[in-house]
């Protein structure tokens, strides 16, 4: 791992780089084993530097955001983890247009549309995640999705930078060719409505209160654990099979929205498994419905 340090020390600064850092410090869940490296990029140049100077070395590579819909198992993540996060963190605003940077929070990005009076992000600004990571997945809200108003974004796919347009990443229901395909999320741009400033903050207020009264948010989680079934809601037959507060170690199945699980106090990786595992059998047996993830799981 040596050669790989030397190699970002060619265009980074030593405290742009972390070694053995554990992952439970940065994923919203707070559980996580530690990952050899964790590098900071502070531009998209760092970025594709990075990449590929771990392809030359045969290091494998994890792109972090927020870590907010995330699993990283106990063992932690061989290799190296690029951490989109402050340091490629910019929003601008021109006319209708907002930009955004990987990094920034789609929190800041909805509060940036808010403030210059635009509409068309308020469901946005609940998602504890980044905009590269949101824009990856298609995340969405309320009725809402990123999709609704992206002009294009700036991916690192196949070893090149370019924009996508908002048909050419074939946004799905929380999928984009970036993440099928193995791609970074850059940047991205959105063309948004004129609106009433105070109109848009209060929508987002009460959103962000519809959020609080129905989610464990005062728990670390990943968000909800379960894609949504055809004809169905992943919380409510997990409710239905009598799983609400169901435990396993430190995780449970969160009392307030079963299509959380959420962690305690000193749940591991291991325990959520088990609980995932566990829900995923018994909802099975009862309704017939076989439930897919929608947090990412990885590490060893």
């Amino acid at each position: 791992m040596s050669a790989l340090y030397d190699s970002l020390m060619r265009f980074a600064a030593p405290e742009q780089l972390l070694r053995d850092e554990p992952m439970a410090a940065h994923t919203t869940f707070r559980i996580g084993g530690p990952a050899d490296w964790m590098f900071f990029p502070e531009s998209e140049g760092q970025v594709v530097a990075a990449m590929d100077a771990a392809r030359a070395l045969g290091v494998p590579v994890l792109v972090l955001g927020n870590g907010s819909n995330l699993i990283v198992r106990d063992g932690g993540i061989r290799g190296l983890v690029i951490a989109l996060g402050e340091r490629m963190s910019e929003v601008r605003v021109d006319g209708n247009v907002v930009s955004a940077q990987a990094g920034a929070s789609l929190k800041r990005v909805a509060a940036a549309a808010q403030a210059a009076g635009l509409t068309g992000l308020e469901f946005a600004s609940g998602i504890p995640g980044t905009l590269g990571g949101g824009c990856a997945m298609n995340a969405g809200a309320y009725g809402g999705q990123l999709s609704d108003s992206l002009v294009d974004a700036r991916v690192l796919l196949d070893g090149a930078v370019r924009a996508l347009t908002r048909k050419e990443m074939q946004m799905g229901y929380r999928t984009t060719l970036p993440l099928r395909r193995g791609g970074i999320v850059l940047g991205a741009r959105f063309a948004l409505e004129p609106g009433d400033g105070a109109a848009i903050l209060e929508r987002m207020r009460e959103l962000n209160a519809r959020r609080r009264e129905k989610q464990p948010l005062n728990f670390p989680s990943a968000g909800s654990v379960f894609k949504r079934p055809e004809g169905h809601f992943a919380g409510a037959l997990i409710e239905q099979a009598g799983l609400k507060g169901a435990s396993i170690g430190g995780a449970q199945v969160s009392p307030k929205h079963a299509g959380f699980i959420v962690n305690t106090g000193g749940a591991t990786a291991a325990d959520v498994l088990a609980l995932i595992a566990h829900v995923q059998r018994e909802v099975l047996r009862a309704s017939g419905v076989r439930l897919e993830t929608e947090v990412r799981i990885i590490g060893e």
